[in-house]
């Protein structure tokens, strides 16, 4: 049931519609009128809304989960590190509120849960980034991507809690897998525990919204002057940016609604971007302009390294970046901190890894980056020096990489700070955020062609993320190994196999041991074409017999000459028993023309007083495993250089990395 009422501040009508709002925003003159118990109090007067292109507005109705809802009010709060975010406030049918967290093109619904212990919600000074926390109500512990103190800023419409303006409070995010998110406000004691997930507009059925985001919003330039050189500049995103540089003095400047107020003083053309501020390259099949350039490094061993980052926007995609270090480029966006699974810790040691959609990523790198110089136009406060920490996973063509802001701790003030949301004062304690975000290597040409440039420098060093492209060598190397070895099991099956010869020789003693003896064999067909195995057999036991023997055509008169070593040796060795050599080698001769040959044996053996036996055996058509060993010898030569040369890829990869798996 609505309740009207006047605004106690100019006595304007408002109007409470919802009969669970807390306040409602005087639309005459933004005061925040909240109920009371007899009458209305006057919380105090809130700033303008500041546009920021939101395709919502108070009014809008859709449906979550099947069950209907109307935004009824909005805040804009600021960001402890500069920037701010819309929150909308949803009615639902069944008499529950959910909070509708708007940030750089991204939603968060959210609804108030109770646990049956708070106490397990450890303290916000305690809290630590990337830490999980198992005490909240879902299936898999979340882990903490920011700790910040927020601001009531702007507000409208009607909210379900008592909105203080100018207010702050402390709170924490966390992100676990498959979007879900919460939110700790620790503005009450104990604090108050939003749990839900990353939603998009079609899944909250606000189908006006989805039209207004789908059409590309475009927010208009703003057109400012410089307070340093009052040399005129423009804002390309002017809803978004917080830091924008002077292109005429290069004075860093503060941009806070529309205004600015200078802060550092930069090198005009100190570092020269390759690719010109507001150029427009082609990405994800969007235009997106480039408004913005920072370079940065970090150090090694007293060695600094510069890499560059050029910020690239577009109203409907949001922020994206393009990453250049030694003149290797990465295109970057952002991913939710929860979907990385680290398994020890956020920040974790050396030869750590983490697990994204499936996929491990090796750390590369893990040190502090320096902000060196900035130019154009950026969406958080950035500074000169500033200073993050920084860890690169890789797992090529794809780059992981994490980033921890810190907040310094603000000192006490003496004075009486400003009022805290629901009563509760700031405390000073130390805050941040962890980012990650997921790069894709790019070719040079294929970022020249996205911005219809030529010229960008050549690299001549492997990229971390750079992919090794000879990777299907392999696939059709099993391929092809695979089907040799199943053809040569078929020929092994089905070979022809055919006894053409076989005889059993008697050898006599002989003079000497130096002597030998010869013997002929019958006549015997040979067929052509077909491969010839020769194999002899004597009954020797720790003794030898050499057999040389000539394969005679008796036709042509041609000779193929062969030679058998028939020898066995075994025995007991420190009471294990050995043996070595065979009863009955054989050896493979080539084929031969048909026709009649006959086979001449010369012999000489170890106990030559004594007679030896020889069985000999000739078959045709008998499959050479050889042949098959040097089919996939041959068929692996290629392989197995490019086998070579990913190993020297690689170890230049990781050539720069203090966690190379190649050692120092």
């Amino acid at each position: 049931m609505s309740v009207e009422a006047s605004c106690p501040a100019c006595g304007a009508p408002i109007v409470f519609r919802m009969g669970s709002s807390i306040v409602v925003v005087c639309p005459f003159c933004q005061s925040v009128v909240a109920r009371g118990d007899r009458k209305l109090e006057d919380l105090g007067k809130v700033a303008a809304l500041v546009e920021t292109g939101s395709p919502l507005e108070v009014g809008l109705r859709g449906a979550y989960q099947d069950i209907s809802f109307e935004l009824t009010g909005r805040a804009q709060l600021g960001h402890d590190a500069g920037g701010m975010w819309d929150e909308w406030y949803a009615a639902f049918q069944d008499g529950r509120w959910g909070w509708l967290a708007e940030a750089q093109g991204r939603f968060y619904l959210t609804f108030q849960q109770t646990l049956p212990e708070q106490s397990l919600i450890p303290p916000f000074e305690t809290i630590q980034l990337g830490e999980p926390i198992a005490a909240l109500p879902t299936s898999v512990p979340l882990m903490v991507g920011e700790k910040s103190v927020a601001t009531q800023l702007g507000a409208q419409g009607e909210i379900p809690y008592k909105l203080t303006p100018g207010a702050e409070y402390e709170y924490a995010d966390l992100s676990g897998p498959n979007g879900i998110f919460a939110t700790l406000d620790f503005g009450e004691t104990p604090p108050l525990i939003f749990v839900g997930r990353q939603v998009t507009l079609a899944e909250l059925g606000l189908s006006v919204a989805v039209a207004r985001e789908t059409d590309a919003r475009h927010v208009a330039s703003s057109q400012l002057n410089c307070t340093q050189c009052g040399g005129p500049l423009e804002l390309r995103a002017p809803d978004q940016s917080l830091r924008v540089t002077c292109p005429n003095c290069g004075s860093l400047l503060d941009v806070s609604e529309g205004r600015l107020q200078f802060m550092q003083a930069l090198q005009p053309g100190k570092v020269v971007p390759v690719i010109s501020i507001g150029s427009i390259g082609e990405f994800e099949s969007v235009k997106q302009m480039l408004i913005g350039f920072a370079q940065r490094s970090v150090e090694f061993e007293g060695v600094r390294y510069y890499f560059e980052d050029y910020l690239l926007y577009n109203p409907q995609l949001g922020f994206r970046w393009l990453v250049r270090s030694d003149d290797n480029w990465s295109y970057v966006h952002s991913v939710p901190p929860g979907d990385v699974f680290h398994k020890s810790g956020a920040f974790g040691g050396k030869g750590d890894t983490v697990q994204f959609q499936g996929d491990s990523y090796k750390l590369y790198q893990d040190a502090v980056a320096r902000v060196e110089y900035v130019i154009g136009e950026f969406f958080w406060k950035v500074e000169v020096g500033e200073t993050t920490r920084s860890a690169d996973y890789i797992h090529p063509p794809r780059m992981l990489s994490m980033e921890a802001t810190l907040m310094p701790v603000a000192p006490e003030e003496p004075s009486e700070p400003a009022p805290k949301k629901k009563g509760k004062k700031a405390r000073s304690v130390q805050t941040g955020e962890i980012n990650w975000s997921l790069g894709a290597y790019m070719k040079r040409e294929d970022v020249e062609k996205a911005f219809g440039i030529t010229g960008l420098p050549r690299t001549s060093k492997i990229a971390p993320n750079q992919p090794f492209l000879h990777k299907k060598v392999y696939k059709y190397w099993g391929l092809l190994l695979a089907a040799a070895f199943i053809i040569g099991l078929v020929i092994n099956a089905t070979a022809s196999r055919t006894k053409v010869y076989e005889q059993t020789f008697a050898f006599q003693p002989v003079a000497n041991s130096e002597g030998t003896q010869s013997v002929f064999s019958e006549p015997f067909q040979l067929n052509g074409r077909k491969n010839i195995r020769v194999t002899a057999r004597a009954n020797v036991d720790n003794t030898w017999v050499y057999v040389e023997g000539d394969l005679i055509s008796d036709a042509t008169g041609d000779v193929q000459t062969f030679s058998l070593p028939v020898e066995y040796y075994h025995g007991v060795d420190d009471g294990e028993s050995w043996s070595e050599g065979s009863q009955s080698p054989s050896t493979h001769l080539s084929a031969m023309p048909a026709g009649q040959y006959m086979l001449r044996l010369e012999a000489q053996w170890e106990r030559w007083q004594q007679p030896v036996t020889l069985s000999v055996r000739i078959e045709q058509g008998v499959p050479r495993i050889l042949h098959w060993f040097l089919a996939m010898l041959f068929i692996s030569i290629l392989p197995v250089g490019i086998v070579l040369y990913q190993f020297s890829f690689e170890r230049r990869r990781w050539a720069d990395s203090d966690y190379s798996p190649f050692g120092s």
